[in-house]
């Protein structure tokens, strides 16, 4: 029987990809408590390993009046760097501008909450436009364990690859010969 041949599409490429960060506010992670460190800590790795290997972020904030800013643990690592786009729509596809530069690329890595909110929604329209969406598992969240899971099992059925914050990570380095492994595997010791 011959092996199945390897998706190419199913790995990240630094080359292809772009970082999109969904509604990581204040008000909505301190909701979730218990998950609030760990999509912190693995979205603001993230972040930095974009920023070293020039990969574009893009930052949405859900009715930021009501709902606040984006982290300060994660406003600190961005330090400026990507877009940030305010919505009402649950989906980031809903903007225009948005949808245009994420529709505009082959490959968006999503973080965020809610999972099976924001993030599902996103998803969906970015698999219909023939995007290749990739799900940071350990950097999304939800406020009920259950929807959360729920929410990674229904975007893994309708073609979203459900990774990791350090798959991704090595996915964008490729090798260790890379200049830049020394410095971004320190990120996740």
């Amino acid at each position: 029987m011959a092996a199945a041949a390897s998706n190419p599409r199913a790995r990240c490429d630094r080359a292809r990809s772009q970082l999109v960060l969904i509604d990581l506010q204040e008000r909505l992670l301190a909701a979730m408590p218990d998950a609030r460190e760990e999509v912190e800590r693995n979205t603001a790795r993230l972040i930095a390993a974009a920023r070293k290997l020039d990969i574009p972020i893009e930052v949405s904030r859900q009715y930021p009046q009501g709902l606040g800013e984006v982290t300060a643990t994660l406003q600190q690592a961005l330090d400026g760097y990507g877009t940030v786009t305010d919505k009402t729509a649950f989906s980031c596809c809903a903007e225009d501008d948005l949808r245009a530069r994420l529709t505009g690329g082959d490959q968006v890595i999503l973080t965020g909450s809610e999972t099976h909110i924001c993030v599902t929604q996103t998803a969906l329209e970015l698999l219909d436009a023939g995007v290749t969406v990739f799900v940071v598992e350990d950097g999304v969240c939800s406020r009920d364990a259950g929807r959360k899971r729920n929410g990674l099992e229904r975007l893994r059925a309708a073609g979203a690859i459900i990774t990791n914050h350090e798959s991704v990570l090595f996915e964008w380095l490729r090798d260790a010969a890379d200049p830049q492994f020394r410095e971004l595997s320190q990120l996740i010791r």
